[in-house]
């Protein structure tokens, strides 16, 4: 008996499902994808973070920057000084500043990631 072109088997692949290990089980991922109000709530905590840095760098940045013009009121004749504050006193700690911006929202990112992946 030889069987029927409609008896045979056929496999179907595709990429795995995202399946629940138990009800009570869930994954940040499927939040933040799905847009629920947790979801939300983790991607507002990165942003925060991020946030909070930025203004960390811009409260250094202005209390760096910021009295310069009345240091430089103060003493007219000095030139020499100016450019020395400008060009050398200022480049290293601006330097400094934007590596600590950098590791700092990098570190927040992978910290994010590590949530999200459940790792």
């Amino acid at each position: 008996m030889t069987p029927h072109p409609a008896d045979r088997r056929v496999v179907v692949t595709g990429p795995p499902r995202r399946t629940r290990t138990g009800p009570g089980s869930y994954r940040p991922r499927t939040e933040i994808d799905e847009q629920t109000t947790l979801g939300h709530t983790y991607v507002r905590s990165l942003m925060r973070s991020q946030l909070r840095a930025g203004l960390t760098v811009f409260a250094v940045l202005v209390l760096l920057v910021g009295p310069l013009p009345l240091v430089f009121a103060a003493a007219p004749d000095a030139r020499q000084l100016e450019w020395a504050v400008l060009g050398f006193g200022l480049y290293a700690p601006l330097v400094l500043l934007a590596r600590w911006y950098v590791r700092r929202a990098e570190r927040n990112e992978r910290d994010f990631v590590r949530l999200v992946e459940d790792r």
